[in-house]
């Protein structure tokens, strides 16, 4: 018997915190079972896109993202899904544009659309504003609504009815390792260093500048303070231009994406984010279950705290409010919180199998869902 096929619908496959939940599912589902498929809006490869192949998942690359072509947009989506009647369901994680591709694809006679909420806000800017009047259109075309948060579901859907479904991890994987910490920190040089962890793409919404200037306050009072930074986006560059322009490039390290990003956790001794906004950080739970005292923007949903070592400042305090606080946790007695973090629902293995069941169910169902 052939798997039943489910179309994910995203920008791009990119190391982000959207498509490690993605592949963090994908790994774990039986692909006898369920298989995934992608449909992505740049005709570039990304990060992703060689697992995808290797597990056995088909990547269909529209042009969107490249050329703007809105009307192009519609009748490619309307040729795709008329070629394409093999989806039992559209899972769509690109929220600015899921009413228009979750609308063609009902129409094209797809059973079940489904739009998962990730993120509370969007930047202030056209694109922002597009993406804001786009979205009341979402329930009118979503069967099914999820979101990683209460706040990502009210946000996207309004007073609708959704279902928050938990950005799981693999609780044993990131549990705190005291051997695998010691052999990072040897091989980064972080040995006898307070090292201050972060975890994002390098973009607006992630705050980097704001960050820099709280660490740059850190190191006056704490000179063996280092600052991690691992991703990569748009705004690295500038990043690294200001780092620089600081005197502070000897005390920034520039990770990249990296594919044992559960051993940098090790590394570090604080995870810190300012984000402006965010859904649920699949990077916030990480941090927690390696054992990590944290400090986050008021601006993150209060769902993301599971263990008791978590601090929520506010974005407009000053630099050295966020300075002092990070250095109060300098001499923290880390834990491994993995079984804390499973037994708020969050363990990937758990969810990889609910998730199976219910595209089973609902594949073999002839009901409407709403």
């Amino acid at each position: 018997m052939k798997p039943l096929r489910i179309l994910i619908v995203n920008g791009k496959m990119i190391c982000g915190g959207v498509e490690s939940f993605i592949m963090n599912i994908y790994r774990r589902i039986d692909r006898t079972k369920v298989q995934f498929d992608f449909l992505v809006h740049y005709k570039e490869r990304f990060f992703y896109d060689d697992e995808i192949e290797s597990l056995g998942g088909k990547i269909y690359r529209l042009s969107f993202r490249n050329d703007k072509n809105y009307f192009k947009y519609k009748h490619d989506l309307s040729r795709f899904f008329k070629e394409h009647k093999e989806y039992a369901a559209v899972w769509g994680h690109m929220d600015g544009l899921a009413s228009i591709y979750l609308r063609v694809a009902k129409r094209c006679g797809v059973k079940t659309t489904i739009a998962h909420a990730h993120i509370t806000n969007a930047e202030s800017s056209l694109k922002g504003l597009i993406k804001r009047l786009l979205k009341k259109n979402i329930s009118k075309y979503a069967d099914i609504r999820f979101a990683c948060s209460t706040e990502a579901g009210k946000y996207l859907y309004g007073k609708n009815q959704f279902k928050v479904v938990p950005n799981a991890i693999d609780t044993k994987k990131y549990r705190y390792d005291l051997s695998v910490r010691e052999k990072i920190r040897e091989k980064l040089n972080f040995e006898n260093k307070y090292v201050i962890g972060h975890v994002g793409r390098f973009n607006l919404q992630k705050n980097h500048k704001y960050l820099i200037d709280v660490f740059s306050k850190t190191v006056q009072n704490c000179p063996d303070a280092v600052l991690c930074l691992c991703g990569d986006g748009e705004e690295k560059n500038n990043i690294i231009s200001y780092v620089k322009k600081l005197g502070l490039y000897d005390k920034v390290y520039f990770a990249g994406n990296v594919s044992n990003i559960n051993e940098f956790y090790q590394a570090f001794d604080i995870f810190v984010m300012p984000s402006l906004y965010e859904g649920l950080p699949i990077s916030g739970v990480e941090a927690q279950n390696s054992g990590l005292p944290c400090v986050f923007s008021n601006a993150i949903t209060k769902e993301v705290q599971l263990t008791k070592d978590v601090v929520f400042l506010a974005i407009n305090e000053p630099e050295d409010t966020w300075s002092v606080q990070i250095l109060q946790f300098k001499n923290y007695l880390r834990q491994d919180n993995s079984e804390t973090v499973k037994n708020f629902g969050y363990d990937i293995w758990d969810e990889a199998r609910a998730f199976e069941e219910f595209f089973i169910k609902n594949g073999n169902s002839k009901e409407r869902h709403s």
